[in-house]
């Protein structure tokens, strides 16, 4: 199974003591939750299996001190919980916890105790039994703020030891999930029964794994998210994510990038995948709501908005891509907790206020039975929207009032205005276009394997009517590696896509939400807010004429130089060695100073006779 492809469909809930008092009624409540979401949770054939349930929860700092007491050991004012999926073979299981140990110590850190979890593995099924890892609570002691202490030790550890997983390593949140039925997480976790864990904050998740392998690490919560949907850009998010590595400073991870990057799993889900990444931005000094308003944008090209907003997005859009899928997603630091939909709004979730200061957020109603008396509000969270609730200010915070804090907090509009550049302003050459003649073009299809009906059924009605032509799904022609004829590249590339039920999105009536812009030219800094990070080209379509190439290869502007690199290579050059010399070639350029790099097919010969 390749993990990197994988997606899912579930359900999500969420309880919130909005003023920050602790009880175990939030915790329960939560568990009745998931426990109402059997129909949005996968189970094996047998019925017994799940494919996995989870609740993130504070740390309970009376409930922990209460338990280490029994054993004589008394946690100190300041401290973290880590929750560890240990291998079950007893020497790897020691010498994962002395590695721990060893480098909780190495950052400065002390250790204080393992502690096995309570578990009553009596109530799994065959499957869950046979891969339940050995549960360990890790304590660990530190200053005021452990936080960014604690990632760079679980990101040294997942590095030296991979056959252990954590779950969770926070002085705030803990989690407990697993591989359940949604009625076996209650019964698994002895902890959860005990009416002396208190948490003002709960989030539980029933996983529905739509083309995935179940596994007790793949439930959700993730460390910051749990997640209903799937991100369909996955690839390109990571891909982009660890691109842009080199372009990223912040004192902390100047001090400590050879320990914690690269900064995605790439053997995580996507779910896991964009948790990495939005926990990275927070390590970094991000708030954590304005972390995700980057990652998951809501739609603002083609939307009337706040032009402060606007042009918030804007900026933040040529650094950093939507993490994009019909996704419905809860978050929280242990401190806030929020929502929010992605631009298409095709996930769900809705809300109620009581009167008792408290937030109740599921994927569907009547999770939870509650006197209507008590209701002092009943909403739904809208696409793109974001809903926030900080039980340090005691406050809830709606869309509005939180974008609006953000977009006013640096003058977006006038760094876009100084430093993008627009490529249908830039100056067109003072030379004709070269265009190809008849004869040229009928040798170039065959070139490059274009059919006359290639040509006659999709290339001309394009051109002609700016539309895609419709034609049936199916189709009965042999693959590329099969086929006697010589096919181009691209028919050896078939596209991705979740095997779930996402209606096809129509980009002319669902203009809002689409959006073909990109980006060209050195990536800003997307820690540090500053003008000169938005100093790129923007596109607005991927395919671009001869004229907006030559405007390209013209371009003579401070930030950026372009450098022309040819694809030609000799017969008889395999073609890895082809690539090999232009990924060399590549490399020369940038380190000469070149952001822009243009691929010609036409070689170097045909690029300077037409400079010239």
């Amino acid at each position: 199974m390749n993990f990197e492809i994988e997606h899912d469909a579930c359900g999500i809930g969420t309880v919130v003591q909005i003023d920050g008092k602790q009880s175990y009624d939030v915790l329960d409540k939560a568990l009745h939750i998931v426990e109402k979401l059997e129909h949005r949770a996968g189970k094996d054939a047998s019925g017994k299996v799940g494919d996995g349930v989870g609740i993130l929860l504070q740390i309970s700092d009376d409930f922990f001190r209460k338990t280490l007491k029994e054993d004589n050991i008394k946690l100190p004012k300041h401290y973290g919980v880590g929750m560890f999926f240990l291998p079950r073979n007893k020497l790897l299981l020691n010498q994962h916890k002395k590695m721990f140990e060893k480098l909780v110590e190495q950052e400065g850190c002390t250790f204080i105790t393992w502690r096995k979890v309570p578990c009553d593995d009596s109530i799994l099924g065959q499957k869950a039994k046979d891969c339940m890892p050995s549960i360990y609570q890790a304590f660990v002691q530190g200053d005021t703020d452990l936080e960014q202490n604690l990632y760079v030790i679980r990101r040294e550890f997942e590095k030296s030891c991979k056959e252990t997983y954590v779950a969770s390593l926070s002085s705030r949140t803990i989690v407990y999930k697993g591989m359940f039925l949604v009625s076996q997480l209650r019964k698994f976790y002895l902890d959860l029964q005990d009416e002396n864990y208190k948490s003002a904050i709960a989030i539980v998740h029933s996983r529905f794994s739509t083309n995935t392998t179940p596994s007790w690490q793949r439930a959700h919560p993730n460390r910051y998210i749990a997640h209903n949907g799937e991100i369909n850009t996955i690839r390109a998010n990571v891909n982009k994510m660890l691109a842009r590595e080199e372009s990223m400073h912040s004192k902390f991870l100047d001090e400590n990038s050879s320990k914690i990057l690269p900064i995605i799993n790439t053997s995580g889900s996507d779910s896991a995948m964009l948790d990495n990444a939005l926990e990275f931005l927070v390590m970094n000094g991000m708030p954590l709501e304005k972390a995700v308003m980057i990652l998951i944008p809501e739609p603002w090209k083609h939307q009337t908005m706040d032009q402060k907003k606007k042009d918030f997005y804007h900026y933040y859009a040529t650094m950093m891509e939507p993490w994009d899928g019909p996704a419905a997603i809860l978050f929280s630091d242990g401190q806030k907790v929020g929502a929010v939909l992605d631009r298409n709004g095709l996930r769900p979730s809705r809300y109620y206020l009581t009167s008792d200061n408290m937030l109740i957020l599921s994927s569907e109603v009547g999770v939870l039975d509650i006197d209507e008396k008590k209701i002092v509000k009943k909403s739904r969270l809208e696409p793109g929207k974001m809903l926030l609730v900080d039980t340090k200010k005691k406050k809830l915070i709606e869309d509005y009032d939180l974008k609006n804090e953000y977009a006013s907090s640096n003058p977006y509009g006038e760094w876009l205005d100084n430093h993008l550049l627009y490529l249908k302003d830039l100056p067109a050459p003072d030379k004709k276009t070269h265009i190809h003649s008849q004869h040229e073009r009928d040798i170039l299809y065959k070139v490059f394997g274009y059919t006359y009906e290639d040509v006659k059924d999709i290339i001309l009605p394009m051109a002609r009517v700016k539309l895609e032509p419709t034609s049936a799904m199916g189709t009965d022609i042999p693959l590329a590696i099969y086929s006697q004829n010589h096919l181009s590249l691209f028919h050896y590339f078939k596209q991705l896509f979740a095997q779930v039920t996402n209606p096809p999105i129509d980009s002319l009536r669902e203009e809002v939400v689409t959006d073909t812009t990109i980006y060209i030219g050195s990536d800003g800094n997307l820690l540090q807010d500053k003008s000169g990070n938005c100093t790129v080209l923007e596109v607005n379509n991927p395919i671009l004429t001869s004229r907006d190439m030559d405007k390209i290869r013209q371009l003579n502007q401070t930030g950026f130089k372009n450098e022309t690199i040819s694809l030609l290579f000799y017969r008889g050059t395999s073609l890895k060695e082809a690539l090999d010399n232009l990924f060399i070639e590549c490399d020369k350029a940038y380190r000469n100073g070149a952001n822009i790099l243009i691929l010609s097919d036409k070689g170097w010969y045909y690029v300077k006779k037409k400079d010239s």
